[in-house]
């Protein structure tokens, strides 16, 4: 299957009768660096890309103030995935967006499967919880940020580094230690191989 196939795919793809959204993927062609979020919230359903309003303020901002590149040549040269690519809706219960359910997480898993076996990612930045679940099975964050986890997936090996979630919600970075792991997990990204071929160009 070709990359443009795969896309095909993914776009046409309406598997998850409860999401409220199509989905969303910034799609590069060719990217050795593979990053991968929760799911799309309301304002990347109407803006139809991942990361378009604070959260992604604040990714983006960490890779600009700490790495030197900014959100434009990031959405250029490094493709942007998730768990799941359909804004999942409303908590009606918890308030903010509801977290995917399993069914969701494993019909969707397949159109990232065939991006990493097709994209052969050398690096993964995983975001959030989820993210971090999905690709190194590790749920507590603070075993999870800062460190380089080796991992195989659609017959694929990649190193994978996770971020926390950059949602205004979270309080995970209130404490220094949090904070202190990831800044390890920026200064691990900058020194790999993949993201300085990336930005070298």
């Amino acid at each position: 299957m070709s990359f443009d196939e795969h896309l095909a795919l993914l776009f046409a793809c309406r598997a998850c009768p409860n999401v409220a959204g199509v989905p969303i993927t910034g799609a590069v062609r060719d990217a050795k660096v593979m990053l991968v979020g929760q799911a799309p919230g309301p304002h990347e359903e109407d803006e139809r890309r991942p990361f378009a309003y604070t959260a992604g303020k604040r990714l983006f901002g960490w890779f600009r103030d700490r790495l030197g590149v900014d959100e434009a040549d990031f959405r250029e040269r490094v493709h942007i995935g998730a768990v799941i690519r359909c804004f999942p809706g409303r908590d009606p219960k918890a308030g903010g967006d509801r977290v995917p359910d399993a069914d969701e997480i494993a019909a969707c898993g397949k159109h990232l499967d065939r991006e990493i076996a097709l994209l052969r990612p050398q690096l993964i930045i995983a975001v959030g919880t989820l993210a971090s679940i999905q690709l190194t099975g590790i749920a507590q964050l603070k075993d999870a940020v800062g460190v380089v986890h080796h991992i195989e997936r659609a017959g694929h090996r990649a190193d994978v580094v996770v971020l926390p979630h950059p949602s205004g919600r979270s309080t995970w970075l209130n404490k220094r230690e949090n904070a202190a792991l990831l800044e390890r997990s920026l200064q691990l990204i900058a020194k790999h191989p993949a993201w300085r071929a990336t930005f070298s160009r």
